[in-house]
Parts: structure tokens; C-alpha cells; sequence
């Protein structure tokens, strides 16, 4: 039944005859330069910076709630227990968590019982120890196998999570690493997912897989997987339904299309990447639980850090789960997500108090 259904529908977006040759011109470690009818991406190569600037305006709701107005509560310049318990409330408010939280607070409280923090800034600079502490364990960026033809990525997620725009972003960011990509369009029944994703392949040229609306996504995954080892592709992305994380039966289905893509490549999926939205806050942690007991994520996406003063919770998530957070995005453009970097992350959420 499911060969019968791969036969079916299969689309590609743009001309297939010049995605099929742009294909073979890609190659993950090979290529002496990019063509000049690649994208580009000149966040990911190298404008750190300009990613910083990003993050710190996405952070500023977060940054404002938790470091606004710190000053004004040291009329003596003492660093005493009305200040952290303050910023024990404000931690929580951010979505850190009450573990969490607890934890950082306890080591700050320790500290300031030793007269170790006799000021602000060294307050800061503490809160900033225990964070990168926190983080560094996970900023683990997402390496492409090469022994791994082609490295399937299984992006999951709920609704609304940023799971479509994070895939187009993502194969922008392997095209400058000199990938050949394609997709697939596994979320068959969410209206126009199929259209969104061919949108995003069509502007960055990269082949999509799809079938008609309602067709199973395990054969679509089948097909794409399939596809993607005839054409010689890197990387093959697999997008799936923004299904309820809370629904049994539709956690079942993602556990099918992990286990159809494993008869054709034993090893695949590669990667099963989580798209979180960060403005959900403590919710986006309870998602995370159930869909690595589900599937066993292995990686974080942390989409939408802009607008939301939640971003806290990418520290709970890390200090709870421990899973690898690859990527975060602060806004829709293709220069507005970049590969995670903890001290970027840290120094944006605790900028000066001053600039709140």
C-alpha cells in the first residue's frame, strides 16, 4: 500500500531539469567557490554582529523585565535579600522556571552571604556565570554526516511552532555550507503547508517532494528519502504536521514516518529537530518532554525569541532536558536565525540596565 501511494503526486518546485543539475553542482566539503545563482546567507558566514544587534532587540522584552530598573533598587548600594528576591521574581516571570531558578538564586544567595557581591556588576557578573553554566552544555551546533547520504533532518513541532519558515531558513543555511538540499512536504493536512513549503524551495531553488493534500506522510517521507539517494542530495529535510502534541494518535503517525524513513536508510532520520516557540514559555517546555519521549529529539530549534519576554525559557529547557539547542530565529527574514551561541544568547538577555 504505502509503494502503491509513492507513485502518486510527486511535484517539484521550479523546473526539475534545472534543480536536478543545480543538485549535482553542491557538494557539502568540495566546492573550490559558491555559483553565483546560489543564495546566500551572510549571517550564518559571518556577520555575528549583526546577528548580536538582532538578538538583542528580539531579547529586549525579556532583557527590560529582567534587568530593567535594578539600580533603582540599591539606594545603599548593597547588594542585599530585598534585590535577589526581586530577581528571584523576575526569573520566574521571564519563564526560567522554579527549578531552575531555585538554583541560581541559592549560588547567588551563597555568594552574597560571603560579601563576594558588593555591587551590581558584580551581581550581573554572576548571574551571567550561572547561565552560561547553564548553557553551554547544549549549544551544540547541527554537523552535517558526510558518511551519512543524505543527512535526514525530521522536523517536528505544534502548530504555529515556526516549523515551515525554520525549514526554508535551514536550507538557505546549508546552501552556504555548500549542501545540496531538498524537502519534503510531509504536513499533508494542514491547509496550503504543501504551497508554503514549495514557496520556500522555489526562492531558495531547491527541489520539494510532495503528494496531493491528505496523502499519507509516511509515503511522502518514503518518496522524498528515496528521491533525495537517486539525486546524490546532502541533506534532505522532512516537514511534518503541527500536530497536538497532546494527541496520542497523532504522535503515532510522527513515530510511522520515523519508522518509514529507517527502511530505506537504516540510520535515518538523522536528526529529529524540535521547533519550540519561545513566547509559549513553560507550555514550549511541556512540548519538548513529550515529543523526545515520543521520538527522541535530538536537537532544538527556538523559534519567535522576538516580542515575547519568555526567553527564559530556553534556560529551563536546558537545565530540565539537556537537549542540544542547534539554532535560534527572532524574527521571520533569513538573517534574523543563526546556529546558537550561548554567550550571544546571555549577554543580550542581561544587557546593561542602563539600555533597558
Amino acid at each position: 500500500m504505502l509503494r502503491a501511494n509513492l507513485t502518486k503526486g510527486l511535484h517539484y518546485s521550479g523546473n526539475a531539469q534545472l534543480l536536478e543539475s543545480r543538485a549535482s553542482i553542491f557538494d557539502c566539503a568540495n566546492l573550490p567557490s559558491m555559483p553565483d545563482s546560489a543564495p546566500s546567507n551572510p549571517t550564518l558566514a559571518d556577520d555575528r554582529s549583526s546577528f548580536f544587534a538582532r538578538l538583542r532587540r528580539g531579547l529586549s522584552h525579556s532583557a527590560a523585565r529582567l534587568t530593567g530598573g535594578l539600580a533603582a533598587l540599591l539606594p545603599s548600594g548593597q547588594i542585599g535579600a530585598e534585590l535577589l528576591d526581586e530577581l528571584e521574581s523576575r526569573l520566574l516571570v521571564a519563564d526560567v522556571g522554579v527549578e531552575t531558578t531555585q538554583s541560581i538564586l541559592t549560588s547567588l544567595r551563597q555568594k552574597a552571604a560571603r560579601r563576594e557581591l558588593d555591587d551590581l556588576p558584580k551581581l550581573l557578573a554572576a548571574l551571567r556565570a550561572q547561565m552560561l553554566d547553564i548553557l553551554r552544555p547544549v549549544a551544540q551546533p547541527l554537523t552535517v554526516d558526510s558518511g551519512r547520504k543524505p543527512f535526514v533532518v525530521l522536523m517536528v513541532g505544534v502548530n504555529g511552532a515556526g516549523k515551515t519558515t525554520t525549514i526554508g531558513k535551514l536550507a538557505r543555511y546549508w546552501q552556504a555550507e555548500r549542501c545540496a538540499v531538498m524537502l519534503a512536504a510531509g504536513d499533508t493536512f494542514r491547509a496550503a503547508a504543501v504551497e508554503q513549503l514549495q514557496v520556500w524551495g522555489q526562492r531558495n531553488h531547491v527541489p520539494v517532494i510532495a503528494q496531493a493534500a491528505g496523502a499519507d506522510p509516511a509515503a511522502v517521507a518514503f518518496d522524498a528519502l528515496q528521491s533525495a539517494k537517486a539525486r546524490g542530495a546532502d541533506v534532505l529535510i522532512v516537514d511534518t504536521a503541527g500536530r497536538l502534541h497532546t494527541q496520542v494518535n497523532l504522535m503515532e503517525e510522527l513515530k510511522k514516518v520515523k519508522r518509514v524513513l529507517s527502511r530505506v536508510d537504516a540510520s535515518a532520520p538523522h536528526e529529529v529537530l524540535l521547533a519550540l516557540d519561545a513566547s509559549q514559555g513553560q507550555n514550549a517546555l511541556q512540548q519538548a518532554k513529550l515529543f523526545h519521549e515520543a521520538l527522541g529529539v535530538t536537537g532544538v530549534v527556538m523559534t519567535k525569541l522576538d516580542g515575547t519576554a519568555k526567553g527564559g525559557v530556553v534556560l529551563a529547557l536546558a537545565s530540565r532536558l539537556r537537549l542540544p539547542i542547534r539554532f535560534i530565529g527572532v524574527g521571520e527574514a533569513a538573517e534574523d536565525f543563526a546556529v546558537f551561541d550561548a554567550e550571544q544568547f546571555v549577554d543580550a538577555l542581561l544587557r546593561e540596565p542602563a539600555a533597558s
